[in-house]
């Protein structure tokens, strides 16, 4: 079965699409809806950040991720002696050609893990300003384009454990969503040892998708039809964020324009050619809640990630539905 978008534009295979997420489900376990989340986050050209605890699957799910579809694939380990050349890359004298050759670093991959991105310095974390947002690199006033398709799946340990450096809210601003792996339940858990015990699954993981395919997929959300009233409704929830008294920053318009084009890859990975009020509500909190600063004049115990989102649900409660 295909769908296409209301224009009968270049069909989707709504099984190719499947056949990614499956192959994913394969190796993390009893995670549909981050797993979901991150194929929202490919297709409409973002990037990723997964916070949590160590040991809960962030990395395995961006190797998972990577290994499902016919791409190149670096990962980089953060640490706080890293620089930014050893990210983007370096110009190096080359004593044959008397001239400066340029290097590139593992930024120039279709998928880039930033494994622990918040455990080097902001002026590290900062290389990947440009890249991120422009999909390209400038080295020595040089001009680098990315690959494509090109995305950034960062893993951030909370900042509350040691060694951490917050990252900016320029940085956080650059990625689409944040997500939460969480602990899995027993019956989970207990298939993880199973499944771990006998093989490792991510060495099975075969590409179900080329490059290519991903591409055609991204130009098919941007086709996704919008209502006007849809579009008044993320307003209205931006415009609260900017007025709210305990948020000293709200929602950015690049944050607005990112929940837009998520909901249109939601709809487009969820089977439809256009969005409905649900696919906004259900990605206001991971689209969002990064993207607000909680006042000083706040107090309460929770951490500041929990704050901001308990203060955007409220915005959503409060939020009339377009019918």
């Amino acid at each position: 079965m295909e769908r296409t978008d209301v224009n009968h534009q270049a069909p989707v295979s709504a099984e190719l699409i499947a056949r990614l997420q499956r192959s994913v489900q394969g190796v993390i376990r009893g995670k549909d809806e981050v797993i979901q989340l991150a194929l929202v986050a490919l297709f409409c050209r973002g990037h990723l950040l997964i916070e949590d605890v160590p040991g809960v699957g962030k990395t395995t799910l961006a190797h998972a991720l990577a290994r499902s579809f016919n791409c190149t694939f670096h990962r980089v380990q953060f640490t706080s002696d890293m620089l930014p050349s050893d990210v983007i890359g370096v110009s190096v004298f080359s004593q044959q050609t008397q001239l400066f050759e340029f290097r590139p670093g593992p930024i120039f991959a279709n998928v880039v893990l930033a494994d622990e991105i918040n455990r080097t310095t902001p002026k590290t974390q900062s290389a990947l300003l440009e890249a991120m947002n422009e999909y390209q690199v400038t080295v020595d006033n040089h001009t680098y384009p990315l690959p494509q398709p090109f995305m950034v799946m960062a893993t951030q340990n909370p900042i509350e454990h040691h060694g951490t450096y917050p990252l900016p809210e320029s940085q956080l601003d650059r990625f689409l969503m944040r997500l939460k792996m969480g602990y899995p339940s027993l019956e989970t858990e207990k298939e993880i040892l199973s499944n771990f015990a006998t093989s490792d699954p991510l060495a099975n993981v075969q590409p179900v998708m080329t490059a290519e395919e991903v591409v055609e997929v991204q130009q098919a959300v941007r086709r996704v039809t919008v209502d006007e009233e849809l579009m008044n409704y993320t307003l209205a929830i931006v415009e609260k964020t900017r007025h709210h008294e305990f948020l000293s920053l709200g929602v950015s318009p690049r944050g607005s324009m990112s929940l837009y084009r998520a909901a249109q890859s939601l709809a487009l990975v969820e089977g439809r050619s256009y969005c409905i009020p649900d696919d906004f509500k259900r990605l206001v909190l991971p689209v969002f809640a990064h993207r607000c600063v909680v006042s000083s004049r706040y107090v309460s115990t929770e951490r500041k990630v929990d704050q901001a989102e308990a203060m955007l649900q409220e915005i959503l409660d409060s939020t009339p539905v377009p019918l």
